[in-house]
């Protein structure tokens, strides 16, 4: 039976240095995972009591809101509303979703349908390519980069996309790059949307891992933002609450409103006590993200210390919980699949390859700061005899592989 949505997706490169991982530590490698970026930090400890009080007591065993329960969409509105001095209504503007990722595609589903098109980040996260695309609807790739003029990528790719968008997906901090931008880059956009007619999805899963003072904007800080856009939080790694699900989908009504409809027909929420829970950490835990960003503030420096003194420069970001950084030199040729594999085999160093986040994406590797500090600074040393062995080449590496695979 062909499965046409599903035959259609190309496989999942990410999940193949994952798979490797798993096949070097069953073999006994003791391999520094800093390719899957799955956030390792504990969740707070008054949202675990709390999910432990709530799990106890029967009432909340039944369907909830797939909306979301109104007291958390009332947090999730208080915390833009200090966080970022947007007032957002909680019963129009706010809904709850199964971590941002659900929220995403379904999102496509509700803006998008066969024939229409999107602008899309190149490279980008997964889902961004493939969500609109599970929609039926086709893609336009907009350069990514953290030395590229993004504004002018973005009209230039509406210049020559046929059939025009209906749809711009944006992620600030950026996955993978690290890119950032200021709020005069959200203002451009806003008013770009309002002039062509368009909807912005804005994904802001990294909205508080910023560092050395940088603060990245909420696009719909911007005046009039609710009129186009919508944007997309998550507890993920700000509450490193990655494994609970818990996302918003808020701004424009109409559009917030859709995918809440759209909801009603597919879930009935999140786990109530996972909600009550979620509530517990906006409300009486506003502290941990600035918590967690120093945490990965600390790990990008070990980590770009660390490979510095390796020989390989990197960049040092100003937010997320990634490093992107090109291939060194002698690998250059390699392509960034086969490199992710023999540093994983050599190094015991496991990294994404950058052509998992697109064609976009080759000759570059993505790093993430899942490991604690003594591991990463490990990692790096590690790296570095990698990098000073004898015959590192691209032709010696090729010979080297081809051995390690017999």
């Amino acid at each position: 039976m062909e499965l046409r949505r599903i035959d259609a997706l190309p496989p999942y490169v990410l999940a193949s240095i994952r798979e490797l991982t798993l096949e070097l530590r069953r073999g006994g490698a003791d391999v520094v995972d800093l390719g899957f970026g799955n956030p390792d930090l504990p969740s707070p400890e008054v949202a675990v009591a709390k999910l432990q009080e709530a799990a106890g007591k029967p009432h909340n065993h039944r369907y909830s809101a797939s909306r979301g329960i109104p007291k958390l969409r009332l947090a999730c509105a208080e915390l833009y509303r200090r966080r970022f001095g947007v007032e957002l209504d909680p019963g129009s503007q706010v809904v709850a979703t199964v971590g941002a990722k659900e929220g995403f595609v379904h999102l496509m589903w509700v803006l998008l349908e066969p024939g229409d098109a999107a602008l899309v980040p190149s490279p980008s996260y997964p889902i961004h390519i493939h969500g609109p695309i599970l929609a039926g609807a086709s893609i336009f790739r907009v350069p990514m980069g953290r030395d590229e003029d993004l504004f002018e990528n973005l009209q230039q790719a509406w210049e020559l996309a046929e059939p025009r968008p209906r749809v711009i997906v944006l992620s600030f901090p950026h996955n993978p790059t690290t890119a950032t931008v200021e709020l005069d880059f959200m203002e451009r956009v806003v008013s770009f949307a309002r002039e062509h007619e368009v909807v912005v999805v804005h994904d802001f899963a990294y909205a508080d891992l910023a560092f050395d003072g940088y603060e990245p904007p909420s696009i719909l800080q911007v005046r009039g933002a609710d009129e186009v856009a919508v944007e997309l939080y998550t507890l993920s790694k700000s509450f490193s609450m990655a494994g609970w699900r818990v996302g918003f989908l808020v701004g424009n009504e109409r559009i917030v409103g859709g995918l809440g409809r759209l909801k009603s027909w597919l879930d009935y929420g999140t786990f109530q006590p996972i909600q009550i829970a979620a509530i517990t950490a906006l409300n009486e835990a506003p502290e941990t993200p600035l918590e967690v960003a120093e945490v990965y503030r600390s790990r990008r420096d070990a980590l770009c210390d660390g490979l510095a003194r390796a020989g390989w420069e990197i960049p040092r970001p100003r937010a997320t919980m990634f490093a992107w950084a090109r291939l060194p030199e002698p690998y250059a040729d390699l392509g960034s699949l086969e490199f992710s594999e023999l540093l994983a085999r050599r190094a015991h160093v496991a990294v994404s390859p950058g052509v998992g986040f697109g064609p976009g994406g080759e000759g570059h590797v993505r790093f993430a700061l899942v490991e604690n500090e003594h591991r990463i600074r490990q990692a790096a040393r590690s790296i570095g005899r990698f990098l000073s062995s004898p015959g590192a080449t691209s032709a010696g590496a090729r010979r080297r592989e081809r051995g390690a695979r017999g």
